[in-house]
């Protein structure tokens, strides 16, 4: 496998062949395209999949029907009609219609990595909807009425860059730094109709705003931002031990039961009263606060076998207001976006509800893949 700026020629080729001692048509050119969708076409463009088979002694035909997961119909022709599904995203990244940005608040601006499987998250949704994704990266810190002060200009070109966005998303993290901002966040995003989407603590900060805002609970918090707060709307797991460091956290794969077949959470996730999501997480919103927040709109819609563990929580009189305790970029995959990016995007472009009724009013999450292939 040869790494090049440009495609490696036939003498390269004779030559590489010489003194590696393979066989001409086993020297694979790797060379520089335009996005990486491309690199399973440029593979099998070069005979690459056949090679590995016949050299293993593998059956090319089943080999193509176990790699077709778009396209069933094309499992047994030719290596690049296999990959038509792979096409379509290679095509999609370098032709979009148009652009969509969103907003991503969070606290570790200095290492964008962090939130890389967001991120990835986001493009797989963007690329279903054949749109090219622009982030905007706003520090949650920035937001916060300190930074107007000591920070003006970062202060007002955060608030810039959020109010600018098509939609905004709150990612995970843990800590106090740029807590307020994210409350902020949510706040701004909730008054002003802008599409919202929280993730982990992004739903926590949601029902810290909600709380101050529309039920009057001055110096609501979570107990891990402030263990005196006076209404601790999200608590340290109850089963779980605050002190001893080491598997205190809800990890893993967990059901969630999604009460309301009329809810939008219903409908990005297909109609399934069930789903499973992967979790991170070392506190929730507290189960006895429930009630309070659902009188005044904010719904609950997503929760445990038992009730207890908030897990979806939507308001109904917004375009697209919608978080999760889980974290679904962990399951989002380049031809099957997470519902929530996708509702998030199709709700940023003004596309969610002429999308939903196409869809049969529930969304098909990948539908714009198959129908392109």
């Amino acid at each position: 496998m040869c790494r090049s700026e440009v495609p490696v020629d036939e003498a390269t080729r004779r030559k590489l062949s010489l003194f590696c001692q393979v066989a001409p048509e086993h020297v694979i050119s790797m060379h520089d395209v335009s996005n990486l969708y491309q690199v399973p076409l440029l593979l099998a463009e070069q005979n690459v999949g056949s090679i590995i088979c016949n050299h293993l002694g593998l059956s090319t035909s089943r080999v193509a029907r176990s790699l077709s997961f778009g396209c069933q119909k094309d499992a047994e022709t030719m290596p690049t009609q296999r990959l038509a599904d792979w096409k379509v995203l290679s095509d999609r990244t370098d032709s979009y219609t148009g652009n969509v940005t969103i907003a991503l608040v969070g606290k570790y601006m200095g290492n964008p990595d962090a939130y890389a499987s967001v991120v990835k998250a986001l493009q797989h949704a963007a690329l279903e909807v054949n749109l090219h994704l622009k982030l905007e990266w706003v520090d949650s810190s920035m937001l916060e009425p300190n930074a107007q002060q000591q920070e003006h200009k970062k202060y007002e070109a955060a608030w810039s860059a959020l109010k600018s966005a098509q939609g905004v998303l709150v990612p995970g993290g843990f800590g106090t730094r740029g807590i307020e901002g994210k409350v902020a966040t949510a706040g701004y995003c909730r008054a002003a109709k802008k599409p919202y989407l929280g993730i982990c603590v992004g739903l926590q900060t949601a029902v810290i705003e909600f709380a101050r805002s529309e039920l009057g609970w001055e110096g609501a918090n979570s107990t891990e931002f402030d263990e005196a707060t006076p209404h601790p709307v999200v608590e340290f797991l109850p089963e779980a031990s605050s002190t001893v460091m080491g598997g205190t956290m809800r990890l893993g794969s967990r059901a969630t039961i999604i009460r309301d077949p009329q809810s939008l959470a219903c409908k990005l996730y297909g109609g399934r009263p069930v789903i499973y999501e992967r979790h991170r997480h070392r506190y929730e919103v507290t189960a006895s606060c429930v009630p309070a927040f659902e009188a005044k709109g904010l719904h609950f819609t997503g929760q445990d076998d038992r009730a207890q563990r908030m897990e979806l929580c939507e308001l109904r009189d917004h375009p697209f207001f919608v978080a999760c305790q889980f974290h679904p970029e962990f399951q989002s995959r380049p031809a099957k976006p997470g519902p929530l990016f996708l509702g998030l995007v199709l709700a940023a472009t003004g596309q969610l509800e002429k999308r939903l009724e196409a869809d049969g009013g529930v969304l098909k999450v990948g539908s714009g893949f198959q129908k392109a292939c």
